[in-house]
């Protein structure tokens, strides 16, 4: 879980919209993984609007308000994921007041890593900004996914290449702890 902390009147429907569209771009935030005679099977859901969630805490005192806000944060940060449900991204806007929130992003590391989050939120704010201004999306369509890439790398990992990299590998972890 990333809580991103917002200074200044935050536009909720504008932030929606990005968190929205984020989605939408990528097929790995809108990933269950469904059993199938017994082995995991990727399912690519359709994007469907309405993924931030918001919390109102402007009718507390403030460290009330704050005193809750870390509350819904570390529940944020140990509800578990339903790999076959999902959904496997999570956002939730908290609301001090008019002028201060809290973004919580949550995202199972299956579909996401540490480099990825960078790209998520550069392409979150930059779509923010646009669309806060009224503006259409910023950001050019995507050439390929996540998906796309998995399949030419596994193409690509045969054979000899294969034995190559698996040999670097036990290289390196000879010795290691089981």
């Amino acid at each position: 879980s990333v809580p991103l902390l917002l200074r200044g009147r935050t536009d909720t429907a504008a932030l929606g919209r990005a968190v929205d569209e984020v989605v939408r771009r990528h097929e790995a935030l809108r990933t269950v993984f469904a059993a199938v005679d017994g082995e995991p099977v990727q399912v690519i859901r359709p994007a469907a609007p309405g993924v931030l969630s918001v919390v109102e805490l402007s009718g507390l005192a403030p460290d009330a308000a704050a005193d809750e806000a870390g509350r819904l944060a570390e529940a944020e940060r140990v509800r578990p994921f339903d790999l076959e449900r999902g959904p496997l991204f999570r956002a939730t806007l908290v609301r001090f007041g008019a002028e201060d929130a809290a973004l919580l992003l949550s995202v199972h590391h299956v579909v996401s890593d540490g480099w990825s989050m960078g790209v998520l939120e550069r392409e979150l704010w930059a779509l923010y900004g646009a669309f806060s201004r009224g503006e259409g999306s910023p950001l050019p369509e995507l050439a390929f996914q996540y998906g796309d890439y998995a399949a030419w790398q596994r193409a690509w990992l045969r054979g000899e290449t294969l034995e190559r990299q698996a040999g670097y590998w036990r290289g390196r972890l000879e010795g290691a702890p089981p």
